[in-house]
């Protein structure tokens, strides 16, 4: 399959990133894509609570949603929203949502993020990503006629037990749509995709959030850029650097068996007691 991931740099403003999508989504579509990746948050980058509670809406009513829809049903592509940032989480909080959708336009599947981003990166970068959103309970894969998808989002990518599960469900390609800080991103981004592609003999996908995001409240965020596909051998395939755009890959599912049949780690769990 030909995989066209999007990298963004969105700004707190969803009807403003909506058309930048869908016109990324076009280009892609005219570079023969099968299946076209947005990152995390793709709808609202915005680190203020106040502004997000004015212009984030449930699933049945998100305007970016029902555009994305209907431009995949347009171009008859299979689309990864990495994630929308969502209304009617438990508590009266959000949610951080991946939805794939069909080439008729029908959400196939749903992933609600598993691991909240509560963290002090730094002196003068701290987040509290569980203050704000309501964290999910339930890995899910996702068979498609192109492979069986597993679906995870950004800080996902530090938990490997999840993604063993989901390789060892029958995930071939593991999707990490991301929004990675700059100072973690640096140290980490490429070492964790590498590792998590070795360790299951999947692909790795990850679109990506790159630069300063424009922010009409609130401080504008940064984010780390670096879109990549990693193979189930642990090649970086893809490195897309910082710039916005669409960058494509051909992706060979025979790759896969061939990793796990040289190396098949995913079979060989034992137990063990302690510590």
């Amino acid at each position: 399959m030909r995989a066209a991931l999007l990298q963004l740099c969105s700004s707190d403003d969803p009807a403003e990133n909506l058309p930048a999508v869908a016109e990324l989504m076009d280009r892609a579509a005219a570079q023969g894509a099968d299946i076209v990746l947005t990152p995390e948050v793709t709808n609202c980058v915005s680190l203020d609570r106040a502004h997000q509670q004015e212009v984030l809406r449930h699933e049945a009513e998100d305007p970016v949603l029902a555009g994305l829809r209907d431009r995949a049903r347009a171009l008859g592509v299979w689309l990864s929203i990495g994630s929308l940032a969502l209304t009617g989480g438990t508590g009266g909080r959000f949610v951080n949502r991946s939805l794939l959708v069909a080439p008729t336009g029908k959400i196939s599947a749903r992933y609600d993020k598993i691991h909240m981003f509560d963290v002090q990166v730094s002196e003068t970068e701290t987040y509290r990503e569980s203050d704000g959103y309501a964290p999910g309970d339930r890995a899910v894969l996702a068979p498609t006629p192109l492979g069986c998808l597993g679906l995870s989002v950004c800080y996902d990518l530090r938990f490997p037990h999840l993604y063993r599960r989901l390789a060892q469900g029958g995930a071939e390609v593991l999707l990490v749509p991301s929004a990675f800080s700059p100072v973690t991103g640096r140290a980490h981004w490429e070492p964790l995709l590498r590792a998590r592609a070795i360790e299951t003999g999947a692909f790795v996908v990850a679109a990506a959030q790159s630069g300063t995001h424009a922010a009409c409240a609130g401080r504008a965020r940064r984010t780390h850029g670096h879109s990549m596909v990693v193979s189930p051998w642990g090649e970086v395939l893809l490195d897309a650097g910082t710039q916005t755009g669409v960058f494509t890959v051909d992706i060979d599912l025979a790759q896969v068996a061939d990793a796990r049949g040289r190396l098949p780690a995913i079979h060989s769990d034992r137990t063990f007691s302690g510590p």
